[in-house]
């Protein structure tokens, strides 16, 4: 018997009901696999960690008023950013994503800190975005120092204002202008009491850019506030608030530091990345031990600052070093040379050491790399 145009009408719209149900869960199923839940850090200095490879910070440090970042996986943006500071002062909070060390909390696998003289080039890009109603720069910053220390704050920092909105100004006082990177700048330069700070501003609002890290370097140097013997210890964006802040997002960050910069004979620039060879010699007791590394330059170039990456195993964590600072205290961390151990010629080797704990089983790191280079085992 053949349906009547009234039967057959429900029959389709009952199949194509079906079918779209199903096609949603299908969607809904899918969508569970790949989807990525953000993260909501609202402690003061809490942090977490995105692509593997970059630290993001909440950083709130002039304010007691609650301030919130939600993480994405490609970047942040402030939740909520109560509370106001006199636009006179230091702003309430810089929440960014780095790559590099600050206060101890390397970023995983990072080569920083690294020599300038040995960084061919630091290509980096970034994508910000801007909210109304709140006083804030956004603010790219690069920090320089004599040692490799990963602790502390370091002797200059340079900052890149891509926005300000509001009666804010950098540290100190213009003193001039000038083209880095291909982009024109007022620059400002002045002393913060801890640090000197040279900062870039933008005549306009940058919304994304892609550059070199090292043009900014180098104009630092050129204006004596570095050196090239010094490191580059970390590379950094975010925001500063004064006033608000709510809605203001990193929307991207990349960051990579190439190794292998200077010319053959010139002081602190290696002419390429060296070979290397690793020997880790331990002594273990029950629940601790002390770790003897030799580093040797098994290349024809010499290493001029260096960092050698490597990853305790789990349960394994650094309670104190010599002859070089070691950070993070666990997981994947980086050793970097003290100012009296920075080079190490054709055929020579350096030493460092530390005491760690360990629980369960005592196993040893399986491989070292130097400045990104994989290095043989003794």
């Amino acid at each position: 018997m053949q349906p009547s145009p009234l039967q057959a009408r429900r029959v389709r719209a009952l199949f194509g009901a079906l079918f779209t149900s199903l096609a949603a869960l299908a969607a809904l199923l899918t969508g569970a696999s790949t989807s990525h839940a953000d993260t909501t850090i609202c402690e003061t200095f809490g942090s977490t960690t995105i692509k593997g490879r970059y630290v993001v910070q909440n950083n709130r440090w002039g304010t007691s008023a609650p301030q919130c970042i939600t993480v994405t996986d490609s970047g942040f943006r402030i939740a909520q950013a109560d509370g106001s500071v006199p636009t006179n002062g230091a702003p309430k909070s810089y929440p960014s994503v780095y790559n590099g060390c600050h206060y101890t909390n390397c970023s995983p696998g990072t080569n920083l800190p690294a020599r300038l003289s040995a960084i061919s080039g630091a290509p980096t890009s970034i994508s910000y975005g801007y909210v109304s109603g709140a006083v804030y720069d956004a603010a790219y910053d690069i920090w320089l120092d004599p040692t490799p220390r990963t602790d502390g704050v370091n002797r200059t920092e340079i900052m890149i204002w891509f926005n300000r909105v509001g009666a804010v100004q950098p540290v100190g006082s213009p003193v001039g202008s000038a083209t880095v990177a291909g982009r024109q700048w007022q620059v400002w330069s002045g002393n913060n009491g801890t640090n000197d700070v040279l900062s870039f501003v933008a005549p306009s609002a940058i919304d994304s850019w892609s550059f070199d890290v090292m043009d900014f370097a180098r104009n630092a140097v050129s204006r004596g506030l570095a050196q090239n013997d010094w490191y580059l210890t970390s590379i950094q964006a975010g925001f500063e608030p004064w006033q608000n802040g709510a809605g203001l997002a990193v929307t991207s960050f990349s960051s990579t530091v190439n190794l292998g910069g200077g010319t053959p004979g010139d002081p602190g620039g290696p002419s390429g990345p060296a070979a290397c060879r690793v020997a880790y010699s331990t002594g273990v007791w029950q629940g601790g031990f002390t770790a003897d590394v030799t580093v040797a330059n098994t290349g024809s170039s010499p290493v001029n600052g260096w960092n050698l990456a490597f990853t305790l195993p789990s349960g394994q964590q650094i309670t104190h070093a010599w002859n070089a600072g070691i950070s993070p205290s666990s997981g994947a961390v980086t050793a970097a040379n003290a100012a009296h151990n920075a080079n190490i010629a054709p055929g020579g080797q350096v030493s460092f050491g530390f005491q760690a704990s360990y629980g369960g089983g005592f196993v040893k790191p399986a491989a070292f790399s130097l400045n990104g280079t994989a290095c043989t085992t003794a």
